[in-house]
């Protein structure tokens, strides 16, 4: 197995509040790379001339490509279940405003780091060890929606009867604006996500009035 240095993400100030992503200079260009030709498609001399440094440097600070791949899923996953956190912290004990704030604050991450959040579509290239570690985290997350909208279930403010079925689709849809999304279009990440929460909450079943075209628009977020 391919082990990578543990890469925390720096707390965010808010969930909502994005700053240019800092990865070290290996990791933004191997997130490059793997970005514009996909894993396999990238060798890592390519990712050392991008970066500006022979091969044997570059593997002093990283064993191989599986390393810099983990290292990079790694913070996306750990970067998203933190600002699901605080975000789900801000919702209380009702499940609807819980709900929608983790779908808010997924989409507002698939958005400001698109790049970063593209690459999940790299997990097969993981190797088993890896794959299953990082598998966990995501499933963490699809566990949270689920109880989520159990707990809605069961207070008669989502109407599903499939919970689960109903949170999966609500996760490929999210994790879908990173594959279309590009700064400079007709929305910003903040209204498509106030869209999205709209959508996901007719995915579950929510009858009640609108909730997120009823919140006055926030600023533009800065992307990474």
């Amino acid at each position: 197995m391919s082990r990578a240095p543990r890469t925390e993400a720096p707390a965010p100030q808010g969930w909502r509040d994005y700053a240019p992503l800092e990865l070290d200079p290996v990791l933004s260009g191997a997130l490059s790379a793997f970005h514009e030709h996909g894993y396999h498609g990238t060798t890592v001399r390519d990712i050392a001339r991008r970066v500006g440094v022979t091969v044997p440097a570059l593997y002093y600070h990283y064993e191989n490509k599986q390393a810099l791949l983990v290292a990079l899923l790694d913070r996306l996953m750990r970067d998203v279940l933190d600002r699901c956190r605080a975000a789900t912290s801000d919702a209380g004990d009702d499940p609807v405003e819980r709900f929608s704030l983790l779908v808010e604050s997924i989409v507002l991450y698939m958005a400001n780091r698109r790049k970063l959040a593209f690459l999940d579509t790299e997990i097969r290239s993981l190797e088993p060890e890896n794959h299953a570690r990082y598998v966990a985290l995501r499933d963490y997350l699809e566990h949270t929606l689920v109880d989520t909208v159990v707990d809605g279930v069961e207070k008669h403010a989502f109407s599903t009867p499939y919970p689960a079925d109903a949170c999966r689709a609500v996760l490929a849809m999210c994790q879908g604006v990173a594959n279309w999304y590009r700064p400079g279009g007709p929305l910003t990440p903040t209204e498509i996500a106030r869209r999205y929460v709209d959508f996901c909450l007719g995915t579950v079943g929510y009858t009640g009035p609108p909730r997120a075209a009823a919140r006055p628009a926030r600023g533009r977020t800065r992307k990474a």
